[in-house]
């Protein structure tokens, strides 16, 4: 894999912030995004932008005029901006950064180095820092009991800890899909039903036992349910072509960052199925296996209140039914594992979904349960 370095700078900030973190050449700048996010240390709790030469580049709004809105960070490679640019976050606090293209990085993603920790979310920006700073320096102010109390410790940088961060959010490819997908790399005829043949239904048996329950050999592809979910999902992605009968990997297949890319778009992004199987494999990532009703019980708050259906709130019951409708997905992308009745976080649970990464992350430090 290709990757370029990047020295990611904090403004104005004392004692200075600095990160140099190697990505992939072919991100999109909304995928940066997620890489300074970890990088960095934010949450990704608020709006962001790109600024390079007078063009602004962030998450489109409607809502926005015309001369405001920027474009959509999504499709532009990250190879479009100039060597040195800027990154907005938080409009409120409006922490600025400089990022610097250095030159070539390494053989794979990661933190090379870093100095600095990351400041507080909406502690007031430049000015509410250094006045928390100074206040926490001295437990005779005033104000030291209510901000040590709002603080709780602050972070403090560790690069072995934010390298594994940024190699888990550029991701890696699941390795149900690696599977598939090598299975695939001759061409494999369907049965006359559309569905794939026994050879192929054993061949992931023997490496998936336990997507069938049953103790014998599979013989058709909706014996192992998460291998007909995942038919689907490389057909629909565009990772699996029929042609004449005959089902192909396609040519996009062999590269691993368009494979991830393609993945992660399966749950439209922002949409309640994305929010709902993040925060799912996100809490088994941080606390281990869960019986799927302590699960619900954890996952249900972290939802908030915003979504819903015909101007009603989702009740406690749609939300399990729609995670138990999801668990074949999760399963057959390595997101989940484990028996029926007890679930645990899958091989991918902190590789493929970036907020997942996130939030499994800052859930393992501070569980909001």
């Amino acid at each position: 894999m290709r990757t370029v370095r990047l020295r990611i700078t904090m403004r104005d900030v004392e004692p200075r912030v600095i990160r140099v973190i190697d990505v992939p050449a072919a991100v999109t700048l909304a995928e940066l995004h997620q890489l300074l996010q970890v990088a960095l240390g934010w949450t990704d709790s608020h709006l962001h932008l790109f600024m390079a030469d007078g063009v602004r580049y962030g998450v489109p709004d409607p809502d926005w005029e015309d001369d405001l809105r920027p474009r959509d960070e999504a499709r532009v490679p990250f190879h479009e901006l100039p060597a040195r640019f800027e990154y907005l976050y938080d409009f409120g606090d409006s922490w600025e950064h400089e990022v610097e293209v250095v030159g070539a990085g390494g053989e794979g993603p990661g933190c090379v180095e870093g100095e600095g920790a990351c400041p507080p979310e909406d502690c007031g920006g430049v000015p509410g820092y250094e006045h928390l700073l100074e206040v926490l320096a001295d437990p005779s102010h005033g104000e030291y009991e209510h901000l040590r109390e709002w603080a709780g410790e602050l972070l403090v940088f560790d690069r072995e800890a934010t390298d594994v961060l940024v190699r888990q959010t550029v991701g890696q490819v699941p390795e149900s899909v690696r599977i598939v997908l090598d299975l695939l790399a001759g061409g494999v005829k369907l049965t006359p039903g559309g569905r794939l043949p026994r050879s192929v239904v054993r061949a992931v048996q023997e490496r998936r036992p336990d997507w069938y329950p049953l103790d014998r050999p599979a013989s058709i592809e909706e014996d192992l349910p998460p291998l007909a979910v995942l038919h689907d999902i490389l057909r629909k992605v565009g990772l699996a072509r029929l042609a004449r009968g005959v089902l192909s990997r396609t040519r996009v297949a062999g590269d691993d960052v368009e494979v991830v890319r393609r993945l992660r778009r399966w749950f439209e992004p922002g949409g309640y199925e994305e929010m709902l199987a993040t925060t799912a494999v996100a809490v088994l990532a941080a606390s281990g296996p869960l019986a799927r009703e302590d699960l619900l019980r954890r996952v249900v708050p972290l939802m908030g209140v915003g979504w819903g259906v015909d101007g009603r709130a989702l009740t406690d019951e749609e939300h399990e039914s729609s995670l138990s409708r999801m668990s074949a997905e999760l399963r057959a992308l390595d997101l989940l594992s484990g028996a029926w009745r007890t679930w645990e976080a899958g091989p991918s649970a902190r590789t493929l979904l970036p907020h997942a990464t996130m939030l499994a992350s800052l859930f393992a430090g501070e569980p909001p349960w």
